[in-house]
């Protein structure tokens, strides 16, 4: 498992000086595996053949969202790459929450959202340190970012936006969008949208599910 846990401060995160697995070896192994080429993992999960290279070649640690993309290219359970929180109760408090984040990556996640049959919604706080910047992708789906603090750059196909607290964005996923911290100090994001990050969704994230596939959803769960 590829999460490294972090104690939570109120306005700083402390991350923990430990040497995470190797991520990136895990993914080439797999991708080799079902002789699959970059190009076409990276068609099919929305990100540039580069950035898979870099990843790859542990030169840079991929985002929540393009992890839970890279794993559904590889037809593979993102709990395969990365251990995170339990769904748990319909409930969070801040105080219990714990902050991880994947790989080495000087972002990190606090989950909100829980799973239950029909839901579509999935959602985190998002910290992100000031100089990260979010690589490009672009999956099915809609998503919301709304800034709880600092301020952060977004740019969605060659658009860009700054959003300061208080601000917030809503769009759809097929568009090219990345983020970028910008500022001095940790902005910090919620964010919702229909991709499962979590693996909790009864369908893949870049295709629809069959007829079949369907039928075996529990009662009001449909593809996400």
């Amino acid at each position: 498992m590829y999460a490294i846990f972090l104690p939570m401060l109120k306005n700083n995160i402390q991350v923990k000086d430990n040497a995470a697995p190797d991520l990136g070896a895990s993914l080439r192994a797999k991708r080799k595996e079902l002789k699959l080429t970059m190009q076409s993992v990276a068609d099919a999960a929305g990100l540039s053949v580069g950035f898979i290279s870099q990843v790859e070649r542990g030169l840079t640690s991929p985002s929540l969202g393009s992890l839970a993309s890279l794993a559904a290219a590889l037809d593979t359970e993102i709990s395969s790459f990365l251990h995170q929180p339990s769904a748990g109760s319909q409930t969070t408090h801040e105080a219990s929450r714990l902050a991880y984040s994947v790989a080495d990556a000087d972002v990190s996640y606090e989950r909100l959202s829980t799973s239950f049959a029909g839901s579509k919604l999935h959602s985190v706080i998002v910290h992100e340190t000031p100089g990260h910047r979010m690589e490009p992708i672009s999956h099915h789906g809609e998503e919301m970012f709304y800034i709880l603090d600092g301020e952060i750059t977004v740019e969605i196909e060659g658009e860009v936006e700054v959003l300061r607290k208080g601000d917030s964005i809503h769009f759809e996923s097929r568009r090219v969008h990345s983020t970028w911290n910008h500022g001095s100090s940790i902005a910090s994001i919620l964010w919702c949208g229909t991709m499962d990050v979590f693996g909790d969704a009864p369908a893949p994230i870049h295709k629809k599910a069959s007829p079949q596939e369907v039928a075996t959803y529990p009662t009001g769960e449909t593809e996400k």
